[in-house]
């Protein structure tokens, strides 16, 4: 049995604490508000995040790093992206050198539009070398009610990867390991975009054909920035790719799908974020993706697009319009491979 610490008592961070002590581990979550600290402790519930799913009776809840610290061998952190410069600060003086940490959050941290596995890597470094990104198709409210889910976990180190992988593996989740932590990271990060993206296209009622190309050249345009950051291409066929793409893509638990909705439907950004209630990771990340697709000359039209929308300088419709007037272009070309002419038959 390990000593198992999880920061942030949101939603996801609520499903993976809930399947650690479920696994049989000593698990206590860190968590800034009080009610849901007392929710957590007393009534085994999480009612602002995951009202509803019963947790397990042995998980426990402070809002005391120290003692969601002490002596852990385990971390998950799972807080919104912006609140990572803030808790690694709170977290340095506390954390142990022989803890895998593992980081479950899928943004940016802005304005630098750093990767958070490279940010924690640096502002903790006493833990670098056993840091763990997990991702994949997993929506905390699926995984709390244990629905069957795989995850991917990736690392430097292959034993943090195997441990991470041991650690929350069971029947209802199972968890492959990859070596590709930059892919495994940009894909969970960048697929948020293409949710944004679909859920206003589903808004506008344009149909299950424009859903699947939205999808298809979102997931060229996830890659062809991925490889330029140090990823593998195959690690975006993959769960936390694909895999991600399409469940974030097509679900109403998505809180990105559900912002590009709502976009749709006339409501401002500051009003689409407040109605949403909880983070939206896509929002950020659509502004970090094209600074660093202009920063690393990467064709990233429907990012573009999107940013467009969300600064206010364009109508959703008119978007659409815009992408689907570009100039023509050969698709393999467009992600980045060499076009297959030797095939074709010229005069």
């Amino acid at each position: 049995m390990l000593k198992a610490a999880v920061l942030g008592a949101g939603s996801w961070g609520t499903a993976l604490a809930n399947v650690l002590s479920s696994n049989g581990h000593d698990v206590i979550v860190w968590g800034r508000d009080r009610r849901v600290v007392d929710s957590l402790n007393y009534r085994h519930e999480n009612d602002r995040y995951l009202p509803g799913a019963e947790l397990s009776t042995t998980l426990r809840a402070t809002d005391d790093v120290n003692e969601a610290l002490t002596d852990a061998n385990f971390v998950i952190v799972s807080v919104p992206s912006k609140a990572i410069p803030d808790v690694c600060t709170l977290v340095a003086p506390y954390i142990s050198s022989e803890a895998c940490v593992v980081h479950a959050v899928k943004g940016f941290i802005r304005p630098d539009n750093t990767r958070v596995a490279e940010y924690m890597a640096k502002a903790l470094p006493k833990i670098a070398g056993r840091l763990v990104v997990l991702s994949g198709p997993s929506h905390a409210e699926e995984v709390v009610r244990r629905k069957p889910t795989t995850v991917v976990v990736a690392s430097e180190s292959r034993s943090a990867a195997e441990m991470a992988q041991d650690v929350l593996m069971n029947e209802h989740l199972r968890v492959y390991t990859q070596s590709d932590m930059v892919g495994v990271e940009l894909g969970g990060t960048l697929k948020n975009i293409i949710a944004l993206g679909v859920g206003l296209t589903d808004g506008l009622d344009l149909g299950d054909n424009t859903k699947a190309a939205l999808m298809t050249r979102g997931l060229a345009e996830m890659t062809r920035l991925g490889v330029q950051l140090g990823a593998s291409p195959l690690t975006f066929s993959g769960l936390a790719g694909v895999g991600d793409l399409i469940v974030t893509c097509t679900s109403s638990h998505s809180r990105n799908y559900r912002a590009g909705k709502l976009l749709a439907s006339g409501l401002t950004l500051s009003q689409t974020l407040s109605q949403i209630g909880m983070a939206v990771e896509g929002v950020g990340t659509t502004f970090a993706a094209a600074e660093l697709a202009s920063s690393h000359h990467v064709e990233m039209p429907i990012t573009r697009a999107l940013r467009r929308v969300l600064e206010g300088l364009v109508a959703p419709e008119n978007a659409v319009r815009e992408l689907m007037q570009r100039d023509k272009n050969h698709e393999m070309e467009d992600v980045g491979q060499q076009p297959l002419t030797h095939d074709w038959r010229r005069p």
